[in-house]
């Protein structure tokens, strides 16, 4: 569970080019800088936007006043995926077993980002999205489909093969993905998908799985907020 909030336990993950600094008892409030103190600072003004996130679930949380209070337990090498841009080294917590109680905790987060996308995308749909200085950015739609795509991926890391109907129907992929990484999840939990692959691979733990889904989609959620206020 949760530790209290007068202390909140932080993993570094290090890159070459990029450092993620992640709440260990909260999934999806996760952010980068380039060393690890604008990762740490990046986290801690990051924290009011992540409570808002949790504003309804009655989980606890509530967003440091102070950055002391974030507290660096663990140092973890980075690799190219990190100085690309996204986290992808578990903390040595994720491990851990998940009991009933933390299962729901974890569904309860999960569920209160995908409303924070959700919200986001209704607000921005019909609306152009702010481009960086070379055009760079997603529309709304491919932002959708990437978030789709990489959760698929994300289910086969935790042994878990995606079965999405076809169509262009996106918010129906939504809830068809949304519904099979709840299930996936409880599964796992519970132990029922091995640890290793058919090929001897590592397969996510439900706690990494659960800290890569929340990561990116806030991470997304947050960029539409972003590119919309900026316009």
């Amino acid at each position: 569970m949760a530790r209290p909030l007068n202390k909140i336990d932080v993993y570094l993950e290090i890159g070459k080019k990029r450092t993620f600094a992640g709440a260990i008892d909260w999934p999806g409030w996760c952010r980068s800088g380039r060393d690890e103190p604008s990762a740490l600072q990046a986290l801690f003004d990051y924290g009011p936007r992540y409570a808002h996130v949790l504003r309804n679930t009655r989980l606890g949380f509530k967003a440091p006043d102070d950055i002391s209070v974030l507290s660096v337990i663990e140092r973890l090498e980075g690799n190219a995926t990190t100085d690309f841009g996204a986290p992808d080294i578990a903390p040595s917590s994720d491990i851990e077993p998940v009991n009933s109680a933390e299962l729901q905790r974890l569904q309860r987060i999960l569920k209160a980002c995908w409303r924070t996308f959700d919200a986001n995308v209704r607000i921005a749909t019909g609306k152009a999205l702010r481009t960086g200085p070379r055009g760079g950015g997603r529309e709304l739609e491919g932002i959708i489909q990437h978030i789709l795509g990489s959760d698929g991926g994300y289910l086969a890391q935790l042994g878990w093969k995606l079965e999405r109907a076809d169509g262009g129907d996106l918010d129906k992929q939504l809830d068809q993905t949304r519904q099979a990484i709840l299930k996936a999840l409880a599964s796992a939990a519970r132990g029922e998908i091995p640890a290793r692959g058919p090929r001897g691979g590592i397969r996510w733990s439900p706690r990494y799985f659960v800290r890569r889904v929340a990561w990116h989609v806030l991470d997304h959620a947050w960029e539409i907020e972003d590119r919309l206020l900026s316009d």
